[in-house]
């Protein structure tokens, strides 16, 4: 697992890919403090009590760094941004069935266009395993950060 460094001032447009997802029925929003035990609760129940603690630290920021992909009124996917460490990405998750439909890249982009808004250059995505760098490569243009291993999560509780 490595980081890699994306150049914010870079990124593609994401509005073809929301509206590309919302003809399919699937939305994309930031998150809303009422729903925030329902989505702590996903995240917990489908990726683990890691990503739901990184989650849960994500709406106690302004605004709240957390955006949901939601489906039949059902959160089907979350990322999150600025949670373990400033301007960092992640954690992110979407459903095993409707992975490959492009929640996922919606879910990034939004997260790194909000942290190029808030006044960021450029952007880590932190802990990323072999198989999704080629997805963060293509989609934000990441690149590969040398020696980030282990980096900020080797202070992990069990590490």
């Amino acid at each position: 697992m490595v980081d890699l460094l994306v150049k914010l001032y870079t990124l593609p447009d994401n509005r073809g890919n929301i509206e590309e997802l919302e003809k399919q029925g699937i939305y994309i929003k930031r998150a809303l403090a009422p729903d925030k035990f329902k989505i702590v609760k996903y995240v917990r129940n489908a990726f683990g009590d890691s990503w739901a603690g990184e989650c849960d630290v994500a709406f106690s920021r302004e605004p709240i760094s957390c955006f949901i992909a939601v489906k039949n009124h059902r959160v089907v996917g979350f990322a999150c941004y600025d949670v373990t460490c400033k301007g960092f990405f992640g954690p992110m998750g979407v459903d095993e069935e409707l992975r490959g439909c492009g929640i996922g890249e919606a879910l990034l982009l939004e997260c790194l266009h909000s942290l190029r808004n808030e006044g960021y250059g450029y952007a880590i995505i932190g802990g990323a395993g072999e198989d999704v760098i080629p997805f963060y490569e293509k989609v934000a243009g990441a690149k590969v950060i040398e020696d980030s291993f282990p980096g900020i999560y080797s202070r992990m509780i069990g590490y």
